[in-house]
């Protein structure tokens, strides 16, 4: 979001009310804007430069307030005011008007056809008899640059220009030149210039420079010249220094270059309609004329009201409100989008002011119907639909790979998408057009030339920034890399691979084909040529020549794998063999790892759904139980306890709809009160999916219990019952005596001791060196005494240089006694202990 600086008592003097600053917090959050900081050029100068280079700055209090990045009306303090103002009703909207010359004909502005190989378009218009001050000034130069770095995206799409009208005349003629052939002098310089000149001049300049890409490469350069061949200005670079205006400027001619007409036409409405009201006759503009190279003749600015139409009701239901039409237009208007009931229905017609070039759709004006309500006045209520979030696939296969390969022994590195050109191709023994690389047009480094095409070169450097470290260096990246794709709308995609490399004395090619195989392992594909995995000798300029391989998955190749060239390891400033892995992940997600990525949540609808023909009734049960694990669904009791389970739930079991779900619906006999939130909501999506129900997922558990049938008129012959016997006594002696023997077994079972997992440890005690005193570090060791701890047969091992460590053995009880706890108790005798290493570890 855009952030407009002003000074808070000039804003309160043109508000005409002081504030404090909660209060002004409010209101900026009330009309949809936000107070982002209260400071002062001094103290940002402090912040930045340091106290030295702040002591001549001004204390004059700053507010920074964030602004929509589609409302340019707000990016100055004119336009800040005007909207405040009129949406505390104190002012109404002005109504900007465009008119022609008192006494001459119009300004104009001829294009030539020399301009359509850079800058085709360009717009006029005259602010007649303004009043500058120093605060106007500055706000309207602000203005400019605002826009600039906005809507015109850093004069790419448009360039401003503003020139003092009295010293220069008309007709205008915006043509292009060979650089050489255009002289003048520029903005704030001494002497002229040619076009080539101020190229150079302007490289070093801190404002300019980022400009001057966008002609530098044509063969001619745009410029402007008033009727005796003055230089107006040289857009989208710089104005010239005859025409520029300062605060005795009366009349101001505003032209705008550009690529994108349209652009062109609301920068031009912006910038007049800001400062049209400190013209002698407020809110008025000038016409100008532009000639086209096709004899067309065009006016601006524009100035354009446009009228739309939409319903109360639609904006009530969008924003979750009741308001009557009369009301909702008076919030509209409140917002500088005149409207009214136009009497037909609820319909009501908005008028649109040339300034608000950001209401495109209906949406936007019920945006602005809801900002003018006020967000906190929008009564809360509970959402009609509910949904549960899950992991993309493809991140949660990434996260379950990063967890597995950290376990292998790998260490995770994370480099930055882009790279040189040379990352990719010279240094891999590649040219750049085989790459498939996409380009960043201005990069602005050389190291930030285009997107990864592959892994590997940030591993490389990685491992090349890291060389001190301990052999051997095991890396691994999951992350996406970029290739170009015509098929995709923006012309490339995005991969997510699998890169690994192993870096030591020796290649070490075991090591990556073994993290290859526990790879296919855990994406559970097995070594088959034909339906698991393969690899197969391949060449490749990257690898040592017969030490390359491509990896096939199901009959498609997927990476390589392979020892890397040794000029390769050179180009990365390396010095000894490595071997490298890289392969694409997003196939998986087509087989075996689908499945325990989806098989809770289904990213896609995979039931056929199946309609009840018109000769056909849904099936509907007779007998229904209403007795359910929550309780019985015909009382408060149990509909409040299935409200209270489907609080942070969206179905009974799982995350889709299933046969439990449909279960409990028969359960309940009627729809459920408003008060038991979450199980209307139950209720309502349930019920929806009542025709295709014979097609839902089985229930894994029992949820309803059986109804009791009703009793037989015939049932009344049980209280004669000739052949009667005492069936019901004995079953209640057989169901005691069975109840005693299960007590009788629990506690039998419970007197059984428990298993104890044991582990048995071999750990490595080193000395600091050759004079340390072992028998004193064994018994320092052995002094350690912990519950489940029992310390076993040791031995001295020669190191190297006359230096012994200590090996010795133990058993531990792995619920008691853990690896980091005899590790930082050993390390604790640090006169004579240097490091633990842990040499076996065994389960007992």
């Amino acid at each position: 979001m855009p952030t407009v600086s002003v000074k808070r008592d000039l804003l309160f003097q043109a508000l005409g009310t002081t504030y404090t600053d909660e209060e002004f917090d409010e209101l900026c959050f009330e009309f949809g804007l936000e107070l982002d900081e209260i400071t002062s050029e001094k103290e940002i100068i402090t912040r930045e430069q340091g106290d030295s280079k702040a002591s001549g700055a001004s204390d004059v209090i700053l507010y920074k307030i964030d602004v929509p990045a589609n409302r340019y009306d707000l990016l100055c303090l004119e336009g800040l005011v005007r909207g405040l103002q009129v949406f505390k009703d104190k002012i109404e909207a002005p109504r900007y008007r465009r008119v022609s010359p008192a006494s001459a004909e119009p300004q104009r502005l001829i294009i030539t056809k020399e301009t359509e190989a850079v800058r085709p378009h360009a717009v006029a218009a005259v602010l007649r008899n303004i009043t500058f001050t120093q605060e106007r000034y500055d706000s309207f130069i602000e203005l400019q640059e605002k826009l600039h770095q906005n809507i015109c995206r850093k004069r790419t799409l448009v360039a401003i220009g503003t020139h003092d009208l009295d010293t220069i005349s008309g007709p205008f003629t915006y043509t292009a030149k060979p650089p050489g052939d255009i002289r003048f002098k520029p903005l704030n310089q001494t002497k002229e210039h040619t076009a080539t000149e101020l190229m150079s001049l302007y490289k070093t300049d801190s404002h300019l420079r980022h400009y001057l890409h966008i002609i530098e490469d044509k063969p001619v350069y745009p410029v402007i010249y008033d009727s005796n061949g003055v230089v107006l200005s040289m857009p989208p670079i710089i104005n010239g220094d005859h025409s520029k205006i300062s605060l005795n400027t009366k009349n101001v001619f505003i032209e705008c270059t550009a690529t994108d007409l349209t652009k062109a036409k609301v920068v031009l409405d912006m910038m007049v309609t800001m400062f049209s009201e400190y013209c002698s006759q407020p809110f008025t503009v000038e016409e100008a004329e532009v000639l086209y190279p096709d004899g067309r003749t065009c006016v601006y600015p524009e100035l354009a009201y446009r009228k739309e139409k939409l319903s109360s009701d639609f904006i009530n239901r969008k924003v979750g409100i009741s308001e009557s039409t009369e009301r909702i237009a008076q919030l509209l208007t409140r917002m500088c989008l005149r409207s009214e009931a136009t009497g037909v229905g609820d319909e009501i017609e908005v008028e649109i002011p040339p300034m608000r070039s950001d209401i495109i759709h209906a949406c936007d004006i019920m945006e602005d119907a809801a900002m003018a309500y006020g967000f906190n006045n929008i009564p809360r209520t509970t959402p009609r639909t509910y949904t549960v979030a899950s992991q993309f696939p493809l991140n949660k296969l990434t996260e379950l790979l990063r967890q597995d390969l950290a376990a292998a022994g790998f260490t995770e590195a994370l480099n930055f998408a882009l790279c040189s050109q040379e990352d990719i191709a010279e240094k891999l023994g590649k040219k750049i057009s085989e790459t498939r690389a996409a380009h960043i047009s201005n990069p602005k480094t050389a190291e930030f030339q285009v997107a990864r095409t592959t892994l590997l070169p940030g591993l490389l450097k990685t491992v090349a920034a890291n060389r001190k470290m301990p052999l051997p260096l095991k890396l691994f990246e999951i992350s996406d890399v970029v290739l170009k794709d015509e098929t995709k709308d923006v012309g490339a995609r995005n991969i997510r691979r699998l890169c690994a490399v192993y870096y030591n004395k020796s290649p070490g090619f075991e090591v990556i084909h073994g993290l290859l195989d526990r790879t296919m392992q855990l994406l559970e594909v097995k070594p088959d040529r034909g339906a698991g995995y393969h690899i197969q000798a391949a060449d490749d300029s990257t690898f040592f020549p017969g030490r390359c391989a491509e990896i096939f998955v199901h009959g498609k190749c997927i990476g390589r794998l392979g020892v890397l060239h040794p000029d390769v390891i050179n180009r990365f400033e390396l010095t000894m063999p490595c071997s490298s892995l890289e392969i694409d992940i997003e196939p998986f997600l087509g087989h075996s790892a689908e499945t325990p990525l989806t098989h809770d949540v289904p990213m896609q609808e995979v039931i056929k759904h199946k309609f009840v023909k018109q000769n056909e009734s849904p099936q509907v049960p007779v007998l229904t139980s209403t007795k359910t694990v929550f309780g019985d669904m015909s009382t408060p009791a149990g509909l409040k306890a299935l409200n209270d389970f489907l609080a942070d739930k969206s179905y009974i079991e799982g995350f889709a709809v299933s046969q439990a779900d449909m279960a409990v619906f028969d359960a309940i006999p009627s729809t459920p009160s408003p008060t038991l939130c979450h199980t209307l909501r139950w209720y309502n999506h349930v019920k929806s999916f009542h025709r295709e129900r014979a097609g839902l997922p089985l229930a894994k558990s029992q949820y309803t219990r059986p109804t009791t049938p009703p009793a037989s008129p015939n049932d009344d012959d049980d209280d004669i019952d000739l052949f009667g016997s005492d069936d019901e006594e004995e079953s209640a002696e057989a169901a005691r005596v069975k109840e005693q023997r299960l007590a009788e077994y629990a506690a039998k079972k419970s007197k059984k001791p428990a298993l104890i997992a044991k582990s048995s440890i071999l750990l490595d005690v080193k000395p600091w060196d050759d004079e340390t005193d072992m028998a004193k570090l064994e018994e320092c060791v052995r002094g350690i005494s912990m519950d489940g701890l029992l310390w076993g047969q040791s031995k001295l091992v020669p190191v190297g240089y006359g230096i012994r460590k200590l090996q010795i053995g133990c058993v531990v009880e792995d619920d008691k006694v853990g690896t980091d706890q005899l590790e930082e108790a050993i390390t604790a005798f640090e006169e004579y202990v240097q490091s633990m290493d842990v040499a076996s570890f065994n389960k007992i």
